[in-house]
């Protein structure tokens, strides 16, 4: 069993920044993306970013330009830095693994964007 601990979120000013990380505890194995979804009140969840582990990189539309996922393989802990920050972007982040075996969500990350 593998468990994601997200950090990082918070209350932040429009055109500010933030950055997420997710920690997996447990043994990855094969190949495996790790990715960044969001989910504000009343809206469906929605991918914002994945990365696989051979570095390739996937973005929403939304947030291309502004945010970065980046991946620490031998960690297994993915990042999310999150740049020129808008009101639309306030959502609760989920973090996520998936293998060709199992998948695991995080518990969820508040932020805030708001003057």
């Amino acid at each position: 069993q593998v468990q994601l601990v997200e950090s990082g979120g918070g209350l932040v000013q429009p055109g500010g920044s933030l950055r997420l990380s997710c920690a997996a505890s447990g043994s990855v194995f094969g190949r495996s993306f790790m990715g960044w979804y969001r989910q504000a009140p009343g809206k469906e969840r929605e991918l914002v970013a994945r990365i696989y582990s051979d570095g390739s990189r996937n973005y929403a539309d939304s947030v291309k330009g502004r945010f970065t996922i980046s991946r620490d393989n031998a960690k297994n802990t993915v990042f999310l830095q999150m740049n020129s920050l808008k009101p639309e972007d306030t959502a609760v982040y989920y973090c996520y693994l998936g293998t060709t075996v199992s998948s695991a969500w995080g518990q969820g990350t508040q932020v805030t964007v708001s003057s």
